[in-house]
């Protein structure tokens, strides 16, 4: 039996988490409560996947040939050399990285123990988990180039928002410790800054990653279809049960209130990256303007309650203080901006 094999079934048995649940009961529910919207819903949901299939499957292709290739190793030459320039290229690497909010903080614990300093590790931090190549790709599918161009710009922006900012604050001594007593070097983490390794661009060269490519692509796929299928389910709902001009009333129209209280909402209301996307597009449909759009899914992306917590538990209160205020800022920012430019 092929590692792949044994590979599905591992994946297929513990799969069933929280999100497939979440799509098993709504299903459920709407089938004893309101059998013709769980048709409706189902058939949405299907559509859905089916119509943003060819992004979704650029977005696992471009995430598994990064594994495959060892492109993520590249992150290692973003902390090296004068810390200005080193804000700059952290920034840039955040914003193409495939790191999720929650996935980044073993590097970043490595990166800090390691005398790396704040500043450039700030803009890596908040720019990470924005935008990365496959969520890029599937944000251009549902949203458009504009809005997924806006969201990459609002990733490197926010990180040398963070890291500049983080520079000017440590010049007279201040957050010379960002780390909790007692947090280690981040183990695996820390192992793609200290020994790293030249990129393999042709992996199918080599059977190893040839089997890599192909166990991260299944990876990938699972991950993002859970999330998709519960998105696509709960867009459909909204559209159902949540009255547009309800919608546009709140987020809509134009101000800065709309997208101060998007930034706002962001944090207790997002799933993530991949999730947020059909249901900012349904939002948008509704009536939300693009630039509350984008302030929701940067702001969200960035600070969610999972992120924020381990932030929490990595961090010295000053520089989680620092984190959520640079994220608000940044995201609130970016939302303006957009929507200026409409």
């Amino acid at each position: 039996m092929t590692a792949l094999v044994l590979e599905m079934r591992r994946l297929a048995a513990v799969r069933l988490d929280r999100a497939w649940l979440a799509v098993a009961a709504i299903l459920l529910a709407l089938a004893l409560l309101a059998p013709a919207q769980a048709t409706e819903s189902l058939r949405f949901t299907i559509e859905a996947l089916i119509g943003v299939a060819p992004w979704l499957a650029l977005s696992v292709g471009v995430a598994a040939y990064a594994a495959a290739s060892g492109a993520d190793n590249l992150i290692g030459r973003a902390f090296q050399g004068r810390q200005a320039p080193m804000i700059l290229t952290a920034a840039l690497f955040g914003g193409l990285s495939p790191f999720c909010s929650c996935g980044v903080i073993p590097l970043i614990a490595a990166l800090l123990a390691m005398g790396v300093p704040l500043a450039p590790v700030m803009a890596f931090w908040l720019a990470s988990p924005v935008m990365d190549p496959a969520m890029f790709a599937l944000t251009t599918g549902a949203l458009g180039f504009e809005f997924a161009l806006a969201k990459a710009l609002a990733a490197v922006g926010l990180g040398l928002m963070g890291g500049f900012g983080v520079m000017a604050l440590s010049r007279g001594g201040w957050l010379a410790d960002p780390l909790r007593p007692g947090v280690g070097d981040g183990g695996c983490g820390g192992a793609k800054v200290r020994n790293p390794r030249p990129p393999v661009w042709a992996f199918w060269r080599e059977d190893a990653r040839v089997e890599k490519f192909r166990r991260e692509a299944l990876k990938s796929a699972l991950f993002l279809g859970k999330w998709l299928t519960l998105a696509f389910l709960l867009e459909s709902l909204m559209l159902a049960y949540v009255p547009a001009e309800a919608v546009a009333g709140l987020v809509g129209g134009e101000g800065l209130a709309p997208i101060a209280l998007a930034t706002l909402a962001g944090v207790p209301a997002y799933l993530n990256g991949y999730a947020a996307i059909p249901l900012v597009s349904g939002l948008i449909e509704q009536g939300m303007a693009p630039g509350a759009g984008l302030a929701f899914m940067v702001a969200g992306g960035v600070s969610s309650i999972p992120a924020a917590v381990a932030v929490w538990a990595l961090a010295r209160r000053e520089v989680f203080a620092l984190y959520l205020g640079f994220a608000f800022a940044g995201s609130l920012l970016a939302g303006v901006l957009f929507q200026l430019a409409q």
